[in-house]
């Protein structure tokens, strides 16, 4: 056979390839946005989240190959956020505003919380789920605003109140992102739990979910005190990056409000397993979540967490993130809880 004839048989075989590959890529696409619900404005950005999702899938298929293999800890999938480039995620779905205010010569301390004290007389359990308790609602989903730390603080006042009342009652974000600007809370721009524990303290409590719906945008503040859903005594901030007394928390108190590092990416499209990331630090902390319990699985101690973009992302809405690795992601490194 001629070099001519088996360089167009090669490059037959090739279009052949690129064919199937596209037609294989559309198809997921169109599986994609139909189950995702998405819709652009025009062709020109559908052909640009088609590019990044394409891109993105590409990097999933990667990383599964390597956790089949055994070389990372945990899986990726395609979810509702897999159009995003890396950056947007982070600028869209993060939002945790953390400031040392104690350096600040107009540091309230009222602003501070009340110091962890350690249970006397308690053994810790191998394992805790407070879902099982029936002290967490069901996932929730802030959607593309920067309040995170609205969804933590509710989910842990969520456990509080469960524990003291025998009821499990959602509670109102929108609430806090409306209303609780003069704490330093920025609403879909971000903002920190302990500001807004100190914000429903001072305001008398906080509506419910039913009363004050979520809208994932910045608006006026409607405030209801006759929806009140639970109320606020103070705060309790845990020990910076102590993850045994964190774990003493969730054991004994019930759901902890945390700030992690969110690496964009890896933890963009986590599916299982727990999640590992050497590109982590624990500096930097960027996302607030919920500590709903803790285990041990294949050798390994893992955090129990629950995230509030949504069942579709991770595993039904949580993920297992390492525990008693050196403070992996920060997950001990801003710990805090409501007293009620």
């Amino acid at each position: 056979m001629s070099k001519s004839v088996t360089f167009i048989l090669l490059a037959m075989l090739a279009l052949a390839y690129a064919a199937s590959f596209d037609q294989d890529l559309d198809k997921e696409w169109q599986a994609f946005t139909k189950e995702q619900g998405k819709t652009y404005k025009d062709a020109t950005e559908e052909e640009l989240r088609y590019k990044i999702f394409n891109k993105n899938r590409i990097e999933i298929a990667e990383h599964n190959r390597r956790y089949a293999n055994g070389e990372v800890s945990f899986k990726m999938a395609v979810n509702e956020y897999s159009d995003l480039t890396s950056k947007e995620f982070s600028d869209m779905m993060t939002g945790l505003r953390y400031i040392d205010l104690s350096f600040s010569s107009t540091f309230d301390e009222n602003l501070k919380g009340q110091a962890f004290i350690s249970p006397k007389h308690v053994t810790l359990p191998d394992s805790v789920d407070w879902r099982s308790k029936g002290a967490v609602t069901g996932v929730k989903n802030q959607k593309r605003c920067g309040s995170c730390w609205a969804f933590s603080t509710t989910g842990s006042l969520e456990g509080q109140h469960f524990r003291k009342t025998g009821k499990l009652v959602s509670l109102s974000e929108q609430n806090l992102v409306d209303c609780s600007r003069s704490y330093g809370n920025k609403g879909c721009s971000g903002g920190f739990m302990t500001w807004a524990f100190k914000y429903i303290k001072d305001n008398g409590g906080i509506d419910t979910e039913e009363s004050y719906p979520y809208k994932a945008v910045n608006d006026k503040c409607k405030f209801n005190r006759a929806t009140i859903g639970a109320t606020v005594t103070g705060f309790v901030e845990l020990p910076s990056g102590d993850e045994r007394k964190l774990a003493e928390a969730v054991a004994t108190i019930g759901p902890i409000s945390v700030g992690i590092h969110v690496v964009a990416g890896s933890f963009q499209h986590y599916h299982s397993g727990i999640y590992i990331e050497p590109k982590c630090n624990p500096k930097i902390i960027n996302h607030a979540v919920l500590v709903v319990g803790y285990g041990s699985e294949n050798g390994k101690d893992f955090w129990l967490v629950k995230n509030s973009w949504g069942s579709s992302w991770g595993d039904k809405g949580y993920i297992k993130m390492l525990r008693n690795g050196n403070n992996q992601c920060g997950i001990s490194s801003l710990s805090s809880y409501p007293t009620v």
